[in-house]
């Protein structure tokens, strides 16, 4: 084996272990406090704390409200990008009259120009078919005779 094969072996373990490793639930995660009106939860990786309550014998947690205002700027933020997307989106559209099936007077138009060329297209035809019958007719030359 060579050096960079024995090398890359364990970084390949290593490189496959990662993902594993970043999908386990970190231990200890979230730590609660006993507060007068029930629990305060920190979420010791991002830091983010939320208001615990037992109702109905389940423990229900909502944001605070730093990290609510937070939230409702943060979507009001993607809503207004989403709004402009759709209004670029909107200006890029073909107009609607693209779409709509033509009326009679422009029906009338195409089928006149189509007309018009297939007439010059057949007379120019006529023409060189009257060329050909005026030409001075030459006999055709004789096949060889090959038995």
């Amino acid at each position: 084996m060579t050096r960079f094969a024995m090398l890359s072996v364990p970084a390949l373990v290593l490189l496959m272990s990662a993902p594993a490793l970043s999908q386990e639930p970190i231990p200890n995660r979230f730590t609660m406090e006993k507060t007068e009106n029930g629990f305060v939860r920190l979420d010791t990786l991002t830091g983010e704390l939320s208001i615990c309550s037992e109702k109905s014998g389940q423990m229900v947690c909502r944001m605070s409200a730093d990290e609510r205002r937070a939230f409702e700027e943060t979507l009001s933020d993607l809503s207004a990008r989403v709004a402009a997307l759709e209004q670029r989106l909107d200006a890029l559209a073909p107009p609607s009259g693209l779409q709509d099936i033509p009326d009679e007077a422009e029906l009338d138009r195409a089928l006149g120009a189509m007309e018009k060329m297939m007439r010059r297209f057949f007379g120019m035809v006529e023409e060189l078919q009257r060329d050909f019958d005026t030409s001075p007719k030459t006999p055709p030359e004789p096949i060889p005779d090959r038995t």
